[in-house]
């Protein structure tokens, strides 16, 4: 079926006006009430002289309102440019003048930073925004735009045309930005929707930003298709996720692993109604087996699945299969969402045996129309033929599920050894003294590249890292043991949650501070 996403939010609004889609902190938003309000949205960019075509660019925090000027925008044909709230000076003069956007719609405030202030000194470098609009009241605040609806020209988005510049993270370089299209969107959700089994009145606790493709399509749109409602506080912690799942009854929730484990390890965890749960998800990276398995013991009434995507795929291509047991959710990826072709190729783009590592390519409608304005990285990743080469090493098991490796550009050669550091990672977490683990690849003089891992205790004056060793010792070739420890009481994360490897390796390099206590193995 040819949808966009007008079309799924005017259908949903006709068939179920009253139910609730958007729980926000201050407001809720019905789907018909939606459909109305991105109706004025569009009027309002209209009057503006916006035109199909256009990029405009929202950084606000998930609310009713980030979802009507998303919609808004779709009406008239415009590609909205998804920033992070948290993005300062040099990002966003990258983002915006890399985009041409036209009109930014931010918060005014971000914690202690004035935004508004901020952007006063940035105009003069990015001249193509015209239009400064900021969420709440005032003149130039977010009700003025909302105009006529009459005064949007007639159009009919296609799945085709582009809904959305999402901006990579840039961890590898210069962000991109993967072109979404209204069809590749739909695509990857309406998928999710029928792998997870996700219903008519499911809750959805949403706490991925929309930035993101995990709040977007993951969430958002896929509850859109189930016909569900998504209770959305403007940010995620811990606690606040706990308390929405009792309160509100949740049925359905998706997080990167760091949320389950702060979850997890919250005080107030123990006293937590979780019975409502019926659908758990782990996305955005890495699922370490050990914290799969608290997350079954903990949340006993739901069904965990592991999803895999990344933004080129609008959200998810693989996910684990409905039938598919804890010990097999927690070692695989899972298996390719109807729809999604896969292959595993090898450097000279040659199909690999049954079983061998290789780089995952995926083909499929969720594949994102290229980068924006970038043909060389779009030539690179976007292959002929439709592939999408994703950078993941994995492996296909005899059951068709896949087993990630790890990043191509994370793997490291030690004395001549490939060490991918998600394998030991997994190890690291099963010691029942380790919270959260992550490594890299660090220079040695000897070896070319050893492994640093950095090490969050549960107790750190419960964890002994030479007892640590031994552990890998017992459950690694001796190649894989880590060489470096340091233990450190958080790990850095990128806005959407994930591990930021880029800052660990600012660590190791001694270009930001640290607090950790080190060891080094000998040979």
């Amino acid at each position: 079926m040819s949808r966009t996403l007008t079309t799924l939010l005017d259908d949903a609004a006709a068939a179920t006006p009253d139910l609730d889609l958007v729980r926000g902190e201050t407001r809720t938003c019905t789907y018909a009430q939606l459909a109305e309000r991105s109706r004025r949205v569009a009027g309002g960019l209209a009057a503006l002289g916006l035109r199909p075509g256009d990029r405009v660019a929202i950084a606000a925090p998930n609310g009713p309102e980030w979802l009507e000027f998303l919609f808004g925008a779709a009406r008239l044909g415009l590609v909205v440019v998804t920033l992070n709230v948290r993005y300062r000076e040099s990002e966003l003069e990258y983002m915006l003048g890399r985009s041409g956007s036209r009109l930014l719609l931010s918060a005014p405030a971000d914690g202690d930073a004035d935004l508004r202030g901020l952007h006063r000194d940035l105009r003069p470098r990015v001249p193509a925004v015209e239009h400064l609009r900021y969420l709440g009241d005032g003149p130039d605040g977010f009700e003025s735009l909302l105009g006529d609806p009459a005064a949007a020209p007639a159009h009919t988005p296609q799945p085709s045309d582009a809904a959305v510049l999402l901006y990579t993270s840039g961890t590898t370089g210069r962000p991109k930005g993967a072109v979404l299209t209204h069809g590749s969107i739909l695509a990857s959700a309406r998928a999710q929707v029928a792998r997870t089994g996700s219903r008519p009145g499911d809750v959805m606790l949403g706490v991925m930003p929309l930035n993101h493709v995990g709040g977007l399509t993951c969430t958002v749109t896929a509850t859109m298709l189930a016909g569900g409602t998504v209770v959305m506080p403007p940010g995620y912690s811990p606690g606040g996720a706990l308390r929405s799942l009792a309160a509100d009854r949740v049925t359905v929730f998706a997080g990167v692993p760091t949320m389950w484990s702060l979850m997890l390890s919250h005080p107030d965890f123990p006293g937590t109604d979780t019975g409502s749960l019926r659908v758990a998800v782990i996305g955005g990276s890495n699922a370490e087996p050990a914290l799969c398995e608290a997350i079954s013991r903990g949340f006993p009434s739901a069904r965990l699945s592991n999803l895999y995507g990344m933004t080129e795929t609008s959200g998810a291509v693989v996910l684990s299969a409905p039938d598919d047991s804890l010990d097999t959710v927690a070692q695989t990826l899972g298996t390719p969402l109807d729809g999604v072709e896969i292959r595993v190729v090898d450097d000279a783009g040659e199909v690999v045996a049954p079983g061998a590592d290789g780089e995952l390519q995926v083909r499929g409608e969720q594949v994102a129309d290229g980068y924006w304005q970038m043909p060389e990285e779009t030539a690179a990743t976007f292959l002929p033929g439709g592939w999408l080469a994703t950078g993941d090493v994995v492996a296909v098991t005899p059951t068709g599920h896949l087993r990630l490796r790890g990043r191509r550009k994370e793997m490291f050669l030690q004395g001549g050894y490939n060490v991918y550091p998600v394998e030991i990672e997994n190890v690291l977490t099963r010691h029942p003294a380790v919270a959260m683990a992550a490594g890299i690849g660090v220079p040695d003089p000897v070896l070319g590249e050893i492994g640093r891992y950095y090490v969050v205790p549960r107790d750190p004056a419960a964890l002994d890292v030479d007892d640590l060793l031994g552990y890998c010792r017992a459950h690694l070739a001796d190649y894989k043991v880590p060489r470096q420890v340091a233990l450190v009481p958080e790990l850095p994360t990128t806005p959407s949650g994930k591990v930021a490897k880029s800052v660990l390796r600012e660590w190791a390099a001694g270009t930001a501070g640290q607090r950790t206590a080190g060891h080094r193995t000998g040979g």
